[in-house]
């Protein structure tokens, strides 16, 4: 998995790593999200590791359908060297997520 989203990102650059993050982020979320202001309650998210700060911001922003914020957010994990870590928590996420709702 890891080496597949390295190289979305260098094949693809931002805007690569922006889609597969959005279509994670909505398989995360999944159907049914009413549309309307979402908040993020993540008690210590201050404290949280970077790529789980990340994760969090980043499904907020495709809650609120907010794609500003998202780019936003792939651009400074990306200036950060943070991205590909990021895009792996958030597939993890997304896994672990699904499977739960399937079981």
């Amino acid at each position: 998995m890891a080496g597949t989203l390295h190289e979305v990102v260098k094949r693809d650059g931002s805007e690569g790593a922006y889609n597969v993050a959005w279509c994670l982020a909505g398989e995360l979320a999944g159907d049914g999200v009413r549309a309307g202001a979402w908040a993020l309650d993540f008690p210590g998210i201050d404290e949280a590791a970077y790529d789980t700060r990340w994760v969090a911001r980043f499904v907020s922003a495709y809650v609120n359908s907010d794609e500003p914020t998202g780019e936003a957010l792939i651009g400074a994990a990306l200036a950060d060297g943070q991205l590909p870590q990021c895009l792996l928590t958030l597939a993890g996420s997304t896994v672990a997520t699904k499977r739960r709702r399937e079981s």
